[in-house]
């Protein structure tokens, strides 16, 4: 169930190669809300590990090693009542896919740090500030606690 003032129970975060933002966003999910929200990601395409990822979430202690990139085919599951997308491809494939259902899909437009240049610390910082970005907008949009007195 969704809406203002609700918590999801299912979330997808979706983005355009599964490599980057979306399994970052999915990470953070899952630290933040353990065994409370039932958290999955997915790209519109395949996608490669991408080494700067590991960096920047081993930086605060989420170990990426284990995920690998997934297309929205790729997913068993459905039922998702909430999808984040973070790129404006996997927005628009994520309204396609979900059209006749009753699930809620936001856009959360976000930089795509794998066009940054520079040192190695400077495309670290730009990774760094998508995954801090991501944080922030997912605990003020899934932290949820009920009125007092429920």
């Amino acid at each position: 169930m969704t809406g203002p003032g609700l918590r999801p129970t299912a979330v997808l975060f979706a983005c355009s190669m599964n490599a980057v933002r979306s399994p970052m966003a999915e990470a953070l999910a899952k630290q933040l809300f353990p065994n409370q929200i039932y958290v999955r990601s997915a790209g519109v395409r395949p996608g490669k590990v991408d080494p700067f990822v590991d960096a920047v979430m081993a930086e605060i202690g989420i170990d990426m090693s284990q995920h690998q990139p997934k297309t929205f085919d790729d997913l068993d599951e459905s039922g998702f009542d909430l999808v984040l997308t973070l790129a404006p491809e996997a927005h628009h494939k994520a309204l396609e896919l979900t059209r006749t259902d009753a699930v809620e899909v936001e856009y959360w437009p976000t930089m795509d740090p794998t066009v940054a240049t520079g040192s190695r610390e400077q495309i670290l910082n730009e990774y760094r500030a998508v995954r801090d970005q991501l944080s922030m907008r997912i605990k003020k949009r899934l932290d949820w606690a009920p009125p007092p007195g429920d």
